[in-house]
């Protein structure tokens, strides 16, 4: 009978390991996973601030091109396209 009683007592403890490793590997995994999740959330969150001022930069090139052309205008108008002003 003692063989068999440390026998069962080695399969409990090797099982009790078994279990405490697996459990720590699942929390492990848990929180990496959770780490990388908010780690792409920020990414994803400057990608957005980044993508909600571009309509406000192409307004501004809108505006900047209109005046220049209105400028290039004004200087062929008074000043002729090939002659320059002196």
């Amino acid at each position: 009978m003692i063989g068999t009683e440390s026998t069962v007592i080695v399969a409990i403890i090797s099982f009790a390991g078994t279990l405490i490793g697996t459990a720590g590997g699942i929390i492990a995994s848990g929180k990496l996973t959770e780490y990388r999740l908010s780690q792409l959330e920020k990414k994803v969150d400057s990608q957005n601030a980044a993508a909600s001022r571009i309509p406000v930069l192409e307004e501004k090139i809108n505006n900047i091109n209109r005046r220049v052309g209105k400028i290039e205008k004004e200087q062929i108008a008074s000043c002729g396209y090939f002659e320059g002003c002196q």
